[in-house]
């Protein structure tokens, strides 16, 4: 397969020759006729596909009542990615050849390394799946539009109940779904650090959130810690924190300094960045041998460490920029020495920001002084102790930012 048909792909429009060769000789060209299935729905997917010619038709509930077409791809457009992107690996939707067809096949591995090699490839699959969504969202609401045009002869008291109670049942599901797809980019169970504990929790303030939290395996001594808060909320702050994580999980390596990867991931937020949205992140590298955790904040909230006998150990504070918004932020870069039954809290401000009925806030005074108690207790259970907390504090007034803990103990 020649690079020169490779680069007519959007999706590869922009790399260099160089890759473009590389890929020549890692993408497996095949032709399928109309009428075949590529993949099920809830199959385990292990690569993903891209229209060189023919269509492909996107089909859920395949087979069944609730058989829903969402759409035809054709030359220049892939499918099959979201099995790649979700941690299960299941295909969400059945690829079926509508007309006969052929494609250009990544696997998993190969997906993955060019992942890392090119990160930027995840903002171009974001604005692909962007688009997706937004058409699919316009498509229901015109086929709702429709539907109650024909039934407001008959039913024009109940029009305006009818067309609510839809609504709001197309909202819960869209967002229930998105919900799902946010949390299902968090770990699912924390890695393990031979001498430390860890724990976090992430409870958003909406269906959907902008804060975000990452425990990456570096290699058997270090593990990379994240925690962040996109400004804003709702969908553009999460797909903005979708955006982030993933650059800082395919950029995060154990030969790379802190600084160094959110230099990078800057610079990808800040050329793609139009809506003017910026992030706040704390990132840092646990290591095992030296009981050391070297990290750089970028804007966000500063950490905060307590010694065995529950007293805080200070912690030196500087300046630091968020990233997003500045082609070369200020980034504050530290170390910090943990000792033996120490606890390190990373927090976003959804936790020192939360608001009682009076409007006062919970506050980092508050914070400081509900940790020491739990100087024995699990770092998970340090996290759920904090967010009772908060329920605790704020009772029936609603939850106004997202709330994220991350906690490290040194056993």
């Amino acid at each position: 397969m020649l690079p020169s048909i490779i680069r007519r792909v959007p999706l590869f429009s922009t790399l260099p020759d160089e890759e473009l060769s590389a890929l020549a000789s890692s993408l497996h060209e095949h032709s399928y006729s109309a009428q075949t299935v590529l993949f099920e729905e809830g199959q385990p997917g292990d690569r993903f596909y891209i229209v060189v010619e023919g269509e492909i038709a996107i089909v859920k509930a395949k087979g069944t009542t609730n058989e829903r077409l969402i759409g035809i791809r054709g030359p220049g457009e892939f499918v099959g990615e979201m099995s790649l992107l979700n941690p299960d690996g299941l295909r969400t939707a059945s690829a079926v050849v509508y007309k006969d067809a052929k494609t250009l096949e990544m696997s998993r591995a190969e997906f993955d390394e060019l992942l890392h090699r090119k990160p930027t490839i995840v903002y171009e699959m974001l604005h692909v799946l962007s688009n997706r969504l937004n058409e699919a969202h316009n498509k229901t609401i015109a086929d709702l539009t429709e539907k109650n045009r024909r039934l407001s002869e008959a039913y024009e008291n109940l029009k305006a109940a009818q067309e609510q109670i839809i609504q709001k049942e197309i909202m819960e599901r869209e967002l229930g779904r998105a919900r799902e797809i946010q949390q299902s980019m968090l770990p699912r169970a924390l890695p393990r650090l031979e001498g430390f504990d860890l724990g976090a929790l992430m409870i958003p303030a909406r269906a959907i959130g902008g804060d975000l939290y990452d425990i990456i395996r570096l290699d058997e001594d270090t593990l990379g810690i994240v925690i962040g808060d996109v400004s804003g909320k709702g969908v553009p702050a999460a797909l903005f924190m979708a955006l982030t994580q993933s650059m800082i999980r395919a950029l995060a390596r154990a030969d790379r300094t802190p600084d160094e990867v959110l230099v990078r991931v800057n610079r990808h937020l800040h050329e793609m960045n139009a809506g003017g949205m910026f992030v706040t992140v704390f990132y840092g590298i646990l290591h095992r041998k030296k009981r050391e955790f070297v990290y750089v904040r970028a804007a966000h909230e500063y950490p905060l460490l307590w010694n065995q006998g529950g007293e805080l150990i200070p912690i030196r504070e500087d300046h630091g920029l968020p990233l997003g918004l500045f082609p070369m932020p200020i980034l504050e870069k530290q170390t910090l020495a943990l000792p033996p039954n120490s606890t390190l809290v990373l927090f976003t401000d959804g936790v020192t920001e939360a608001m009682d009925q009076a409007g006062e806030f919970f506050g980092l005074e508050r914070l400081t002084a509900s940790v020491p108690g739990c100087v024995d207790t699990s770092a998970q259970g340090l996290c759920h102790y904090l967010v009772e907390k908060l329920t605790d504090f704020h009772g029936d007034t609603p939850q106004s930012d997202d709330i994220t803990v991350v906690v490290v103990k040194t056993k």
